[in-house]
């Protein structure tokens, strides 16, 4: 017996991957690019759905078309078009000084002295909320890839401790010749979005990041800091994972997208992430000033909501080392419209980096 506890202690730990095999690809090996998911039928969104959303079949409701049309004014003359959003940036005034601009903001209503809006960003919907000057932020893991929200909606999204959004179940479309630009097509209208505000308002370890979001984007509800570093997760700008110092964190460091941020601005954006699909230990461990999060390669380690959302606009790829050259090696970035890729060679403690191909969509 203590034979085959030794023998699968060797087969365990020989079919274990190590940073070399999550960080470098092979020398057969392509490196990998940013690939767009396919959209889900309306069957696939239902069976997907989170336990604490109901959709609800409306009988009389405003379409799809309808709403995307007249909320945006498409018809308007371009002076009717800017009025219109003035009188909007007045409306939401107070939700974009609070959150920095960090969403596109609809369905405002006043409960007392609790102001409510629907938020949107990269990540998906989210709940706004300011109470006695302070503001929260609450996702609802429903997202833009499969959940339209109606912008003009006449009856009030809170009622009787729920939150209820009128919308419909779409997929987006990719516009021939307008690269990274999507377009929405409903798939089923006339739906009543359910949510109960104690489901999307618990946060059990109150780190400012509500339950729904920890567990949409793998992060530890029960943890207020779950990568263990001393820093919360709302304050921690790579909450996932441990900071360190290596030549090849250097090298992600270097690649990662610039967002021309002089002010420190980003680190005041609790709720703007950029998000990459890698394994690599060494893209972990990157330092920013900006906040990132990490989603598996491996579709089964996945969580529901990054399964069905194209959460990654941006990818940078495993390293790919040269054979004739141990200092030298390849890599690539890449996104919905560009591939770029580099030679980097590590001289004298510091990168150089050389682009040597690349496509522009």
């Amino acid at each position: 017996m203590k034979i085959l506890y030794f023998l699968a202690f060797i087969f365990f730990f020989s079919c274990s991957e190590t940073a070399e095999d999550r960080c470098f690809a092979g020398l057969k090996d392509k490196l990998t690019y940013y690939q767009e998911k396919k959209p889900f039928t309306v069957d696939q969104i239902r069976e997907n759905k989170p336990d604490y959303l109901e959709i609800i079949n409306l009988k009389k409701y405003r379409s799809f078309k309808q709403d995307s049309i007249e909320s945006i004014h498409r018809y308007d003359s371009d002076e009717a078009q800017e009025a219109r959003w003035k009188t909007h940036q007045e409306e939401y005034k107070m939700f974009e000084e609070k959150f920095s601009d960090q969403f596109s903001c609809s369905n405002k209503q006043l409960v007392g002295n609790i102001a409510y809006a629907i938020g949107r960003n990269a990540l998906g919907f989210w709940l706004l909320k300011i109470e006695n000057d302070k503001s929260l932020a609450y996702f609802l893991g429903l997202s833009f890839s499969h959940y339209y929200l109606n912008d003009i909606q006449q009856k009030p999204i809170i009622n009787g401790g729920f939150l209820e959004l009128e919308g419909s179940l779409v997929k987006i479309v990719k516009v021939p010749g307008l690269p990274g630009y999507d377009d929405y097509s409903a798939i089923s209208d006339g739906k009543l979005f359910r949510l109960n505000l104690k489901d999307i308002t618990k946060d059990s370890d109150h780190d400012g990041y509500n339950d729904i979001f920890e567990k949409s984007f793998g992060l530890n509800p029960e943890n207020n800091d779950t990568d263990g570093d001393g820093i919360s997760d709302f304050d921690d700008l790579n909450p996932m994972f441990r900071s360190s110092k290596n030549k090849f964190t250097k090298l992600y460091e270097l690649l990662m997208p610039q967002y021309g941020d002089t002010e420190g601005n980003l680190k005041k954006m609790h709720y703007t992430f950029t998000v990459f699909e890698n394994d690599c230990d060494y893209f972990h461990q990157v330092s920013t000033d900006y906040r990132v999060l990490f989603i598996p390669e491996n579709n089964n380690k996945k969580t529901y909501y990054v399964k069905m959302t194209d959460v990654t606009r941006e990818n940078i790829s495993k390293i790919k080392k040269d054979k004739e050259n141990p200092d030298n090696f390849f890599i690539s970035t890449s996104g919905n419209s560009y591939v770029s890729d580099y030679s980097a060679e590590y001289k004298n403690g510091k990168w150089e980096l050389e682009m040597i191909g690349g496509i522009v969509i």
